[in-house]
């Protein structure tokens, strides 16, 4: 049913409108379809990703690096810009180490991490120079014999589980049983292996968990990450010249959800960064964030082409799906689906509003990117956008799903 009251957007305000336009990168929604020249596409802002980097520098200490997680988005142009604005790249495959290299980021400051690296990842890892997080026996005996064949160093450090987790974690990756890392319990064994064989080692990196929205909770994780390392400090071969305490940085999605303060976040790292420069003289502390760095700086555009009513419930079949945008249709890891923010983008300031639900082209019912929200009322052509929509977007989604057209990315 329609109505005539202001409609509902759950935009995010980081972007803006001029009349019943979205603007995205200055450009007006509609032109920059045009532009692209097809829909679906997803479309990220350059001043956006640049907006949050500084106030990332603002808020943190001067002497704590930051580092961009590229699995959260490995679009090359994003990647190449990213390394313009950050200290360094972590990458998750020898695939993102290309992409990396070739967009210009320094290999000492490169770090790859991954639970199950391939002798010819680890053998191009050392071949580049960059920094490689070890997560096992196997790997520290591998880049032993890689490193002697090479006449090359293997530079290491040791990627520790740790025996807690990050609280109010959206995923946790740290904490009990965990196919990352070492277990922090075995590392002094690892640490004297790594001795033993000669391996150039660095230092530590700690990864308890992702989208948090919690800063008293990072804060908590971040202290222990540090108090672990210290007390592994001992049993390592050489000093410690790098400690990645990890991310966890959150953005919201969902209604309640509130952005994450980074006021309390600063002022644990300047406290804890003073602790290093006694504790590890000369060594860097590094962040890495991924989704927060580019999560709220993208959209996911596609276009209704199809409006039906079925036994009162109104659909709009857009022409694309859960193929392009696997975590907007709440089957990236949500245990019960909520709806990203979403709206029709060429009818920002619409009078008339609906009930509506947002469906892809795929011949599944999974395939729903807006359930009974509030939307413009929408016709065919109409362009409906997802935001929230730059982190583990194109990449995270089974695009070749039912043979549909892969989609475009855009930099804007």
């Amino acid at each position: 049913m329609s109505t005539t009251t202001p409609p509902v957007h759950t935009t995010m305000n980081q972007f803006s409108a001029a009349g019943n336009e979205l603007l995205v990168g200055g450009l007006p929604l509609s032109r920059l379809a045009e532009r692209v020249g097809q829909t679906p596409f997803y479309a990220y802002d350059r001043k956006l990703l640049r907006t949050r980097v500084a106030e990332l520098h603002t808020a943190l200490p001067a002497n704590v690096k930051l580092h961009f997680a590229m699995k959260a988005n490995p679009m090359p142009a994003i990647v190449g810009f990213m390394a313009c604005l950050v200290d360094g790249i972590d990458v998750a495959s020898a695939g993102e180490l290309k992409i990396a290299l070739d967009a210009g980021a320094d290999p000492h400051e490169i770090s790859f991490a991954g639970p199950g690296k391939r002798d010819n990842e680890l053998r191009q890892a050392v071949a580049a120079g960059v920094l490689i997080n070890v997560e096992s026996f196997r790997e520290v005996e591998l880049l032993a014999g890689i490193s002697q064949a090479l006449g090359l160093p293997a530079r290491i450090a040791v990627r520790v589980n740790p025996d807690f987790e990050l609280k109010g974690s959206g995923m946790k990756m740290g904490g009990g049983p965990k196919q990352f890392g070492v277990d922090a319990e075995q590392v002094p064994e690892l640490l004297t292996k790594i001795g033993e064989r000669n391996l150039a080692f660095e230092g530590f990196h700690l990864f308890a968990g992702s989208q948090n929205l919690k800063a008293e909770s990072i804060c908590e994780a971040q202290q222990k990450s540090y108090d672990l390392a210290l007390t592994l400090s001992r049993h390592t071969p050489s000093p410690i010249s790098f400690l990645n305490l990890g991310g966890g940085f959150g953005i919201p999605y969902f209604p309640g959800e509130k952005q994450l303060d980074l006021t309390s976040i600063g002022q644990n790292l300047e406290q804890l960064s003073q602790r290093a420069s006694v504790d590890f003289p000369g060594a860097s502390l590094v962040i890495e964030l991924g989704r927060y760095l580019v999560g709220e700086a993208g959209i996911y555009v596609s276009r209704v082409v199809d409006r039906k009513v079925s036994r009162g419930q109104t659909f709009l079949v857009v022409d694309g799906g859960l193929n392009h945008h696997l975590s907007a249709s709440g089957n990236f890891g949500q245990v019960i689906r909520k709806n990203y923010p979403v709206a029709i983008g060429n009818r920002m300031n619409a009078g008339i509003t609906e009930i509506a639900s947002v469906v892809g082209p795929l011949c599944t019912p999974l395939d729903i990117l807006a359930d009974r929200m509030t939307l413009a009322v929408a016709e065919p052509g109409d362009l409906v956008v997802v935001f929230q929509s730059g982190a583990y977007g194109a990449s995270a989604s089974p695009q070749r799903f039912l043979g549909h057209p892969e989609v475009n990315e855009i930099l804007v």
